[in-house]
């Protein structure tokens, strides 16, 4: 059902990448909670207290069930319904407005409810389309984010692209309304039952936040595809220097702290504005087509000699 274990790394990444010091965590594919357990180490480790209120639903009744007993065993309070509830269809928290929203919602699902839910108010940018539900959960915790919220999701990469009117529709709407704040393109072979490659959507409620840098038409690009280190024949994983090295340059690229200078790095990150550079790209949101590629390296060779050899060669 497009459903996937999301990998340790990525989740240590999104929370590192929002940094969730206190307030309400909210996770509508909560599958067995990891996303809660790793918001709250991270407030602990940062403020040696934990201060949050969490909320959840899952629709997989074992996978709740998990839910439950991994937040009971470690104490953490917490709101996962009543019992397993199909997100979409029965939002179990309809008035939530969180201060963040942590989730790998399932990638590419066909069968959602779209006939029943024409007239949702979670669609503020437009109906997403039958065959898929990518653009309803982007909208749907879109919608659920309190007016200073932040929101990461992990996605299929071909929501970056897509031009499905409805969805390139949703997209425009999203960017022009300023609420794309970061895209990471992450490196394949990171989930374990799929070859799927994914990305990261950060959307930021408000980018005139007074806790950061005023960020009003500007994007963060970041291409991650060659960070990783494969742990055996199929399975790649982030290390702790990859998962530091993209949030240390997010964290930068938002920070007020005139000593914290961000720089582009070509092949790696770019930040960009949506009137130049976004709207001129059609409003695909590919990563790689804005940080470019990266460079080679210098064999030492002079160009005038190396230009004679390869024309030879070719020759």
């Amino acid at each position: 059902g497009g459903e996937f274990y999301t990998p340790r790394s990525v989740v240590r990444l999104l929370t590192e990448m929002l940094q969730p010091y206190e307030g309400r965590i909210y996770d509508g594919c909560c599958g067995s909670g990891g996303m809660f357990v790793q918001s709250l180490k991270f407030m602990q480790a940062h403020s040696g207290r934990v201060n949050a209120a969490v909320y959840g639903q899952e629709s997989n009744p074992t996978t709740w069930r998990l839910a439950k007993m991994n937040l009971a065993i470690r104490r953490i309070d917490s709101n996962l319904g009543d019992g397993h509830e199909d997100t979409l269809l029965n939002d179990n928290f309809p008035d939530l407005r969180a201060d963040y929203t942590i989730v790998n919602p399932p990638f590419n699902i066909k069968d959602w409810g779209h006939s029943s839910l024409q007239d949702d108010p979670r669609w503020m940018y437009g109906v997403p389309p039958k065959g898929n539900a990518n653009y309803a959960w982007i909208q749907h915790y879109l919608h659920h984010l309190a007016p200073q919220g932040m929101a990461g999701i992990v996605m299929s990469n071909g929501s970056l692209s897509t031009n499905k009117k409805e969805e390139k529709v949703i997209r425009e709407g999203i960017i022009d309304d300023d609420k794309l704040d970061c895209v990471i393109m992450l490196p394949d072979k990171l989930f374990t039952n799929t070859g799927i490659s994914a990305c990261i959507w950060i959307l930021s409620n408000s980018k005139t936040d007074s806790r950061f840098r005023n960020r009003q038409g500007e994007t963060l690009f970041i291409d991650c595809r060659g960070m990783g280190t494969m742990v055996n024949r199929t399975l790649r994983e982030l290390t702790a220097e990859d998962v530091c090295k993209i949030a240390c340059t997010y964290q930068t690229w938002r920070s007020k702290d005139r000593f914290d200078q961000y720089e582009d790095e070509r092949g790696f990150c770019k930040a960009v504005t949506t009137e130049n550079e976004i709207k001129e790209h059609e409003y695909i949101i590919v990563p790689g087509r804005y940080v470019g590629a990266p460079p080679l390296p210098d064999d030492g060779e002079p160009f005038e000699d190396k230009m004679k050899r390869l024309t030879k060669e070719l020759g």
